[in-house]
């Protein structure tokens, strides 16, 4: 059992790898085609694009998550209770969405442009309007969707410091600002370090709000090259490019957690109380935490909202959404079964036999999650139509008919990349939940003559419940809400949720799309409350 569970957690580790394998033999084909015009045109914009978006989303992440959990974690005010629970909404909201909503806001014509226009002439309203198709439109709309990332990574450590260093940097007289600068700070630089990750890495893998908000970043060079220039070979060398700004940023990661302990004092883990702010300190506080609730979450919801009950009062909702949201739930169903499947057995190896090999199984395995999806989807092109080729021929070889494109026909690929996507969150949370679990339980069922199976189903699973819900609810959720992968992987004449509101904005009517957008936002919307809790443990 020790060495079947092993050999499927090398399978997997080499399925995620595959991806970045077959990208790298695709780079290898020649296309002197197509750099002279890439080196020309193309890669100074994209890259400065690309630099300037993550440098951008990074800092305002940073400056957003980190003020917001300093302040609810340091002080006491009107509507912190409330602000806990709303803080990590724009989560629920894709970064797709978020850009779709605020161009149609504050287009000309749009609902901001009508209301300019009630108080002044129509020519002067349009000059008042933000211009969101930019990049600084684009890093102020990726930030404020994507800055809960730093916020529960930073409230987590914040709810949790010792009263101590603070106490002791009070008593030889510093201030409060000094405290945070000297002490607070690097003290959650860890935390710090893991949610502005996260939160470029999220950067690097959208295309919605990129490509709608005319930023050419390398995520939208790769998509062009590839499907609008017919270029594989570019589009993988590009890829490449891509995958080592995700390297530098994980590299970056690193480097921000090395050297640095959170560890509470054993001798006296006692937690820093919180700060009463009383009259204009207690306002700028709420209005400072409500800020970004209203604008990642408040303002997208309410518009949804809106549309969606006008569209449905009228009678104009398109009979196409169930079934594009039936296709969505199919997908995202079986890829959540397989990727929780997956995990399990990665961790059991980890756990039935531990060493360098499993541990590496389980490091490779839990690297998906950095590929951006589009580069996902490129790089799963050949593995797959090989896997197909191959399939034909044995039915051949048989007699029997060919069942055609098997995977790349059936869903099968968009499957493939949602599991290898998101396997690190069902394997990060399998992982921790069993180390809460004593190897005592497991040897005194052994010692009883229960089997490795029956220990798993008796023993483990049951107290790994929290852990597997959690886990299937993150995984179904990041399925609903993937774009670039799906849009490429997907087949023929079938559209999800996500893919329908892409082509939506793009035939410049998303508004049709708002209740297939609403139904993404709510179903995120409970996973982000998990995570909240989660994230309060400390509380």
């Amino acid at each position: 059992m020790e060495l079947t569970a092993l050999a499927i957690a090398l399978l997997t580790a080499l399925i995620v790898a595959s991806p970045v394998i077959s990208l790298a033999i695709t780079a290898l084909q020649p296309a002197a085609d197509i750099w002279p015009h890439l080196i020309a045109y193309v890669l100074p914009q994209t890259l400065r694009d690309t630099a300037w978006l993550l440098i951008g989303v990074g800092t305002l992440t940073l400056l957003i998550g980190t003020g917001t959990a300093w302040l609810v974690s340091s002080h006491d005010f009107a509507g912190r209770a409330l602000l806990l629970w709303l803080l990590p909404l724009p989560l629920a909201v894709p970064t797709y969405l978020s850009a779709y909503v605020y161009v149609d806001l504050f287009e000309p014509l749009g609902l901001a442009h009508r209301l300019l226009a009630l108080v002044m002439p129509t020519t002067s309203a349009v000059r008042w309007l933000p211009q969101l198709r930019s990049l600084p439109g684009a890093v102020l709309l990726l930030s404020v969707v994507l800055y809960p990332y730093v916020y529960l990574s930073a409230r987590a450590v914040f709810a949790a410091q010792s009263a101590d260093p603070i106490e002791a940097a009070r008593t030889l007289g510093a201030s409060r600002f000094t405290i945070l600068r000297r002490v607070v700070l690097p003290m959650a630089r860890p935390a710090l370090a893991v949610g502005v990750a996260l939160a470029a890495l999220e950067t690097l893998n959208d295309i919605g709000a990129s490509e709608y908000l005319g930023v050419r970043t390398l995520t939208v060079s790769v998509f062009t090259t590839w499907l609008n220039r017919g270029s594989l070979a570019g589009a993988a060398q590009l890829s490449l490019v891509l995958l080592s700004f995700a390297a530098l940023l994980i590299t970056i990661e690193r480097l921000g957690r090395r050297s640095i302990s959170t560890e509470l004092s054993a001798e006296n883990p006692r937690l820093r109380p919180r700060r009463l702010l009383r009259g204009k300190k207690s306002a700028l506080a709420s209005v400072a935490c409500a800020v970004p609730v209203l604008l990642g979450f408040v303002i997208p919801a309410a518009y949804l909202l809106g549309e969606s009950l006008r569209r449905a009062l009228a009678g104009r909702i398109d009979d196409a959404l169930w079934r594009d949201a039936l296709h969505t739930v199919t997908l995202a169903s079986v890829a959540t079964l397989l990727a929780l499947g997956l995990a399990l057995i990665v961790i059991l190896a980890l756990r039935w036999r531990p060493g360098r090999t499993a541990s590496i199984a389980a490091s490779i395995v839990q690297l998906g999650y950095a590929l951006p999806g589009l580069v996902l989807a490129l790089g799963l092109l050949a593995p797959l139509l090989a896997l197909d080729g191959t399939i034909a021929s044995a039915a051949q070889v048989l007699g029997l008919a060919s069942p055609g494109l098997l995977l790349m026909g059936s869903g099968g690929a968009v499957v493939a990349a949602y599991v290898i996507r998101f396997l690190a969150v069902p394997t990060g949370l399998l992982k921790a939940g069993f180390d809460r679990i004593p190897r005592d339980y497991d040897d005194s069922a052994r010692a009883a003559g229960a089997s490795r199976l029956v220990t798993l189903a008796k023993v483990d699973l049951p107290l790994l419940r929290p852990a597997l819900v959690g886990a299937a609810i993150l995984v179904f959720v990041d399925c609903l809400k993937e774009l670039p992968a799906t849009l490429l992987l997907r087949p023929l004449n079938v559209d999800t949720l996500a893919t329908s509101i892409y082509q939506y904005a793009s035939r410049g009517s998303f508004e049709d799309g708002a209740l297939a957008a609403l139904i993404i936002v709510a179903a995120s919307i409970p996973p982000v409350i998990w995570l909240t809790r989660f994230s309060d443990r400390a509380e």
